[in-house]
């Protein structure tokens, strides 16, 4: 049997450069393994919270130095025939060196290394060393040499194999690390070990039956050439091969009958079942899942098909979740998985600029039922495919791809990040001058490695693509869409331009939570411009572009409180809009990614679950939108989408109100929508044109699900100053706050976290007609009863102006 000796104690960190710029002695610094420089140095206290402030600003050396880093362990010798040093990931250009023996050199974060050391190892003290180049350094130099490619941002981020958001983004901060970002050890055993094992599972139709097959494709490590016995094991089915003499290759069929399906969520259970292959005394265990998945491109179409029925996706595209990332804990990755799937998500695309992420986040992707959709990680620019690169990406895309094949929930490759859209539309070729661009991975080197290790996916050349290298690669009509016209130039009403197959991208900016804001800025007073939020805005014209995005929308802000609240509104307004939209347009439309979930520091931006993990309006805002059953207003006409397994029907509702609540005109329409269906109900004259546009409501319902149409936005509604009366009670949970509307009361929110950080509400941005009442739960901290139901907490659209 082979066993494993973490190498995670007893670290220091040197730096061993000088970059001319005012830095703290950094020597013999304890490190924590894995970890990185960063949070060594702020564990030590030699640097400030680099997202505090503008602490970021101040650390750009730590990029420009390199960095060793040490350890001494004690060994007292094994009688097995091999002892490897396993290095899960090292950020980024290394060289490691035991007992003053060079092992090799490293230059690639996305890789795992293997050295044999056994003949290296000696009983009593053994000293490890990683010295780590400068990534600047590493990075400008292969710049210099290969010549510079054009990119969103001037960094040099593609000239070096590393998450590319270190090097800052319209949402991150420049924080440019190295150390030994995942597990490091020693694995010592005999005779042979299973190097890879790669279970390749389809389903397969037989008397009617659907019958689950592995194919498992393992590869040996050899000590000894004698032949070995491979034993696969699987849902109380076991087969067993031999390996002749010398063979390190071998394939393990098995045929489960009838095994339970694994489904996205909101379509079925996930069922996962154990594996287990031995080869020799070596085993190795792993959970997969039978299902089948496809990629239906009919007549421009991009629709994820599992299981023979096709998904309409309800996305969020997912950032690395910390600017260092081996600080991020499972139980880190299942709250935000939580929150995913809580705001009616089944799937997350890991964007082309972080990472391959943990085993962790793809095991919790199976067990909750959010498909994968995985970039490879080329983002944003034009990438060199020269060596040494051409050998890393080979590397790296042959070790995740076979590393990731046993996990049911990856339902997708993906080539790059809107790279081939930057080379058609972004006028790089002028720049490139014929230099590489990185075509020869996103059509080449790529897909013929997922073909090659699992052909039991599809694999998507890039995004957005519109399925062919000659045809506009952003062509909403085929294949996957971005749309950034919002936000970026267009008010949110332009998505009703748009008639997409598929939206893997599109947002709209708001800011953090008040709690996750004060915490970061400690600018006194705090107000939009203050230095503090404007360095938490990374996105160019961030902030006139909210102000500019509220439009005729909202009221002008007064100050700070309106600003966050109002801003907050629009964002989830905005998002609410798109999606509802592109959801009416299903089965023409099968998936929207909204851009982002998460952030990896507190910032204003488009996620909708901030950097201190808290929900912002627009996660509630998207819980609606992505509901299984739907009303939307869209033209003329009420869309019902019931994206549900059962049928929808009944009488739909329609009514045309004072907004004192006085009927003035009303249908009921009968409805009958199949499972995963969509309908429109077209609305009569009577109900689509008001009396009075600004005192005016139009409500559809239909079994408790409701959709609202306001003639016109809310600066030239006529509403009367909002009056509700609040009851706080005290429950086993937290505080019970009901609020009971005497007037209409237009998008209300509370904000607990103002009053305790720990405080969470369970809803948010609710509109309530005269009579009607709203309860929010209120959990976590203390906050005080009377302070909730009270100004800045407490607010909506059209409360008394102060």
């Amino acid at each position: 049997m082979s066993s494993y000796r973490p190498l995670h104690e007893g670290w220091t960190v040197t730096a061993v450069s000088s970059t001319g710029q005012l830095r703290p002695v950094v020597a013999g610094v304890p490190a924590a393994v894995p970890g990185c420089v960063h949070t060594d140095l702020l564990a030590a206290g030699l640097i400030e919270d680099p997202y505090v402030d503008d602490n970021e600003t101040r650390l750009t050396w730590i990029g420009r130095t390199a960095w060793s880093y040490e350890t001494v362990f004690t060994w007292d010798g094994t009688d097995d025939e091999r002892a490897d040093l396993v290095c899960e990931g090292l950020d980024t250009a290394a060289t490691v060196t035991l007992n003053g023996v060079e092992l090799g050199r490293t230059a690639n974060m996305h890789r795992s290394y293997r050295f044999s050391v056994r003949h290296l190892l000696r009983e009593g003290d053994n000293t490890l060393k990683v010295l780590f180049e400068p990534p600047y350094e590493y990075a400008e130099a292969r710049r210099a040499a290969l010549g510079d490619r054009p990119g969103a941002y001037e960094q040099p981020f593609p000239f070096i194999r590393k998450m590319a958001c270190n090097f800052g983004w319209d949402w991150g901060p420049t924080l440019v690390t190295s150390g030994i970002w995942r597990p490091i050890g020693i694995r010592t055993w005999s005779g042979a070990r299973l190097a890879e094992v790669r279970p390749l599972v389809t389903l397969e139709e037989s008397d009617g039956a659907v019958n689950g097959r592995v194919e498992v494709h393992v590869t040996a490590d050899r000590a000894a050439e004698g032949p070995l016995t491979l034993t696969a094991s699987v849902a109380g089915v076991t087969e067993t091969v031999r390996l002749d003499a010398g063979r390190r290759t071998g394939v393990v069929a098995l045929t489960v009958p009838a095994p339970e399906l694994w489904w996205p969520r909101g379509h079925g259970g996930q069922p996962l079942y154990d594996l287990t292959v031995r080869l020799g005394d070596d085993e190795w265990t792993g959970r997969i899942g039978f299902r089948s998945i496809e990629l239906d491109r009919t007549d421009g179409a991009f629709t994820l098909v599992v299981n023979g029925r096709p998904v309409f996706v309800r996305g969020f595209n997912w950032i690395p979740e910390d600017t260092f990332p081996s600080r991020l804990t499972r139980e880190r990755v299942a709250e935000r998985f939580a929150q995913a799937a809580g705001a009616g998500a089944n799937l997350l695309r890991v964007w082309g600029g972080g990472l391959y992420e943990s085993e962790d986040f793809y095991d919790l992707a199976d067990e909750t039922g959010l498909l994968v959709w995985q970039d490879f990680p080329f983002a944003c620019a034009a990438y060199p495919e020269e060596e040494p690169f051409r050998g890393e990406v080979e590397a790296e895309a042959r070790e995740h791809v076979a590393r990731l094949a046993r996990h049911p929930s990856l339902a997708l490759w993906c080539g790059n990040n809107e790279n081939i859209w930057g080379l058609a539309d972004w006028d790089w070729r002028d720049d490139l001058h014929g230099r590489t661009w990185g075509g020869g991975f996103y059509y080449d080197l790529l897909p013929r490695i997922v073909a090659e290790l699992d052909p039991t996916r599809p694999y998507w050349p890039g995004t957005p693509y519109s399925g062919a290298p000659d045809l506009p690669p952003n062509d909403p009509s085929r294949g996957t869409a971005h749309i950034w016209t919002v936000w970026n130039t267009h008010d949110y009403t332009d998505y009703a331009a748009y008639t997409p197959r598929f939206v893997a991208e599109f947002g709209f900016q708001g800011p953090p939570a008040y709690a996750t804001l004060r915490a970061a800025v400690t600018d006194e007073p705090l107000t939009p411009a203050s230095p503090g939020v404007a360095h938490h805005q990374k996105a160019v014209d961030g902030n006139l572009k909210l102000l500019r995005g509220l439009g005729d929308h909202l009221p002008a802000p007064e100050g700070f409180d309106d600003w966050h609240y109002y801003t907050q509104v629009n964002q989830a307004r905005a998002v609410t809009f798109a999606l509802e939209r592109f959801r009416a347009l299903a089965p023409y439309c099968m998936g929207t990614i909204v851009w982002q979930l998460n952030d990896c520091w507190p910032v204003t931006s488009w996620a909708a679950v901030d950097g201190g993990g808290r929900l912002k309006p627009l996660w509630h805002a998207v819980r609606h939108a992505y509901a299984d059953r739907l009303l939307t207003f869209q033209d003329d006409a009420v869309a019902v989408v019931n994206d549900s397994d059962e049928p929808w029907s009944g009488e739909l509702s329609v009514v045309r109100l004072t907004l004192s609540g006085e009927p003035l005109a009303k249908e009921r329409l009968a409805v009958e929508v199949p499972a995963r269906g969509t309908a429109s109900v077209a609305l009569p004259a009577a109900l689509l044109t008001p009396d009075d546009p600004a005192r005016e409501v139009l409500t559809a319902t239909l079994d408790g699900v409701r959709a609202l149409r306001f003639p016109s936005e809310d600066p030239a509604m006529d509403y009367p100053e909002a009056e509700m009366d609040t009851v706080v009670e005290r429950t086993a949970e937290g505080l019970r706050v009901a609020v009971t509307a005497r007037t209409v009361v237009r998008e209300l929110a509370l904000f607990p976290d103002r009053l305790d950080p720990r405080a969470t509400v369970d809803d948010q941005l609710v509109t309530l007609l005269p009579g009607e009442t709203a309860v929010f739960h209120v959990t976590g901290g203390s906050p005080d009863p009377d302070a909730l139901v009270r100004h800045p907490v407490l607010r909506c659209v059209n409360e008394p102006r102060r």
